[in-house]
Formats: structure tokens, sequence, C-alpha cells
């Protein structure tokens, strides 16, 4: 979209006001939301079915773990820098992992969530690899706190997500390959910059998730 500015302005006379979103006609279908695009072309469509949330969870934290890690050691010198796939800083693309990731349990406690939780940027405090790490750290508590005291009913409930309505296990899923998916960016771009992370990608973890073919 990047590419193409004009596409902002089409989606947004469809009322949808950021990718991913796939459009036919008059019609879209928001987020990354397979069920939807089958709907949108007229094709059936068989969900693969999700890992359990117990499962997710602990995906979740190894990824959240490895994204840690790995922004700890990222040089101050990069930290601004952007890549040409994305408008969005090294440091902003750490924080993103974990502010995407907290938005889950925020949404859950709250019912609903709202679109603006995914463009905070990382705050001023937050300008080092090793102060980004120190707030997933925080978030990563916050997250496993939650999971402790969650009953198996809580990821039946459904949350107003600002693409559509989900259930909190749809929506757990969606964060964890969320996250993965950018971790995936993360050591792509490390791997431009000459930088090696402490730890290697842990992609046995992404199996069974719906992440997108693309890296970007």
């Amino acid at each position: 979209m990047q590419a193409n500015p004009a596409g902002y302005d089409e989606l947004k006379r469809l009322g949808v006001s950021r990718v991913p979103a796939v459009t036919v006609g008059d019609r879209a279908a928001h987020g990354w939301n397979p069920p939807a695009y089958a709907a949108l072309l007229g094709i059936p469509y068989a969900a693969a079915t999700k890992h359990p949330p117990t499962e997710l969870a602990r995906r979740l934290d190894v990824v959240l773990d490895t994204t840690q890690q790995f922004i700890r050691i990222v040089p101050d010198k990069h930290l601004e820098w952007r890549p040409p796939e994305r408008n969005r800083t090294f440091r902003n693309l750490g924080y993103h992992v974990f502010r995407l990731s907290l938005a889950f349990v925020d949404g859950m406690d709250l019912g609903e969530f709202p679109e603006t939780w995914l463009l905070d940027q990382a705050p001023d405090d937050l300008r080092d690899g090793p102060a980004i790490a120190r707030y997933g750290a925080l978030v990563r508590g916050r997250i496993a706190g939650w999971f402790e005291g969650a009953s198996p009913r809580e990821f039946e409930r459904v949350i107003k997500v600002y693409y559509g309505p989900q259930s909190g296990h749809d929506l757990l899923e969606r964060t964890t390959w969320h996250a993965a998916q950018h971790l995936r960016q993360l050591y792509a771009l490390a791997e431009r910059l000459d930088i090696t992370p402490p730890l290697p990608l842990p992609t046995h973890e992404f199996k069974g998730l719906p992440l997108p073919d693309a890296l970007w």
C-alpha cells in the first residue's frame, strides 16, 4: 500500500481505516480474516483446527521471550532506522510486538479492542534496546498473570474487535500469530543489518498458526 497511496483512499471509501484488507467491488473484509475473505469471494472455506488456549499462550510467551532477548542487544544506531517495506522504526516494531500482545489482555478485560491500541508508538522513555526489553518483561508478567486467573469459559466470550466480533480464542490465536509475524520481520531486518540474534527464530512454534506466507 505504501507504493500505492491511492489504495488508502479506496479503503477509506469502503469504511476500512487500515490494512490488511481485501476488497471485491464495493465490499471489503478487514484484517487477516480468511473466513471473511472466502465469503467475499463466494468460495468454501474450512478453517484449520486451532491450538487450545493454553498452547497458544505458551507459544505467545516464547515469541515474546525471543523478542525480549533480541531487542535488548540491538545497537542504538539502528533503532530509528525504517525499512523500505514499512514506515515503522526498528524501535517501534520491537515495541509493537509487546503492545499488541498486551492489547489482548486489555481487550479481554474490557470486552472491546479498538484499533488505536495498535497505533501506539514507543514512549520517549523507551529509547534503547534494554529499556524496550524491560517493558517486554513487564508485559510478559502481566499476560502470564492474566492467563493464570482465566477460566476456560473466558475464551468463549465475544470481544468487540475493531474489524468485527471475535471470540477470545480467535483473538488469542490472532495475537499469537501477529506477534510471531513481527518477530519474523525483526529477524529479517537483523540479517540485513548484520545483527546476530542471541536465540534462533523459533519457527517450530509457528506450526499450525495461520501466518501469512508473505513477510510484509
